[in-house]
């Protein structure tokens, strides 16, 4: 690899020594510092999603004791951590898989170079879309045990006081199954939330690297250029994607919460407009979309810049 201050990148088909190692270690390290800076953040949605209809965010935050806002922090901070550092590691090794597919692979074939700010793969749109949601639902799956504790937790149907206690009511009351309810509102929105967070990422990184050029134009790409670029891409694709996907998080929510009464998605959508309005399909958007936006920013631009190497000395 050269020393220079723009190092160009290895093609795909060689990547780094200790490479999976990285993307763990970026994905867990980059999840944390998301989920307890982020927090409060969560936990207001889903206090909104759960409420009455026309209770307010001022509302809540004048009620709630600063304290609670943290409420939930351990298994939140557990499931976004090291389900970040299982999603890009998978993310990873699936966009390796499928590049070798003609269908798959980008209309202008080519290594990464020093002039370009993603460390992805490069694929076409649609290989964009697809690595993206099957990563994403098949790292929810494994994850959903820690989501359902982690929604109860910020809830305040509930009076937990701690993850193991959580856990034995879940499996007391609801069984093995208790751990996954939710899952296909889950997986219905993460899925192509992930696969249109990951097609607009690409593509705005793209447009971004166009628009703002470096000092010695675009042909220079330093880490601080990268980090920028990569995490402005990454709040603006996950504003986009949020919105789209909101009805299904706001489902995802009340069958957690209430899995007696919302016996499965199709169900929950139903009550939900039937009952209170199209409108409620979107409680929490603004929250959601804050939080996301900078969580995504966080996650990805620190996940790029430690596998760019961002640690060395431009």
């Amino acid at each position: 690899m050269a020393t220079t201050a723009t190092p160009a990148f290895p093609p795909p088909t060689a990547p780094p020594p200790r490479r999976t190692l990285t993307h763990l270690t970026a994905g867990l390290f980059s999840g944390i510092t998301s989920a307890v800076v982020l927090q409060p953040a969560d936990l207001l949605k889903t206090r909104i999603q759960q409420s009455p209809p026309h209770t307010t965010l001022l509302h809540l935050i004048r009620t709630l004791p600063l304290p609670e806002l943290w409420r939930g922090t351990v298994p939140s901070a557990l499931r976004t951590g090291f389900g970040s550092a299982f999603y890009f590691t998978t993310l990873n090794h699936l966009r390796e898989a499928v590049s070798k597919w003609n269908y798959i692979k980008p209309r202008i074939a080519g290594s990464r170079s020093s002039s370009d700010s993603s460390t992805l793969v490069k694929l076409s749109p649609t290989g964009n879309l697809l690595t993206g949601a099957v990563a994403r639902a098949s790292v929810g799956y494994i994850m959903m045990p820690i989501t359902i504790i982690k929604v109860r937790f910020e809830s305040d149907v509930f009076a937990y006081r701690s993850i193991g206690g959580a856990a034995r009511d879940i499996f007391k009351t609801l069984g093995i199954k208790g751990f996954f309810a939710g899952y296909g509102a889950t997986a219905v929105r993460d899925a192509p939330y992930a696969g249109l967070y990951v097609l607009f990422y690409e593509s705005s990184k793209k447009q971004l690297g166009h628009l703002f050029p470096g000092p010695k134009g675009e042909g220079e790409m330093t880490q601080t250029r990268a980090w920028t670029i990569n995490t402005a891409s990454a709040m603006l694709s996950g504003a986009a994607a949020t919105t789209l996907t909101n009805p299904f998080d706001t489902i995802k929510t009340r069958i957690q919460v209430w899995p007696e009464r919302y016996k499965n998605t199709w169900r929950a959508g139903v009550m939900i407009i039937r009952d209170e309005g199209v409108r409620r399909m979107f409680d929490g958007l603004g929250l959601r979309i804050a939080r996301k936006a900078v969580s995504s920013g966080v996650v990805w631009g620190a996940y790029e810049w430690a596998v760019r190497g961002g640690w060395k000395r431009e």
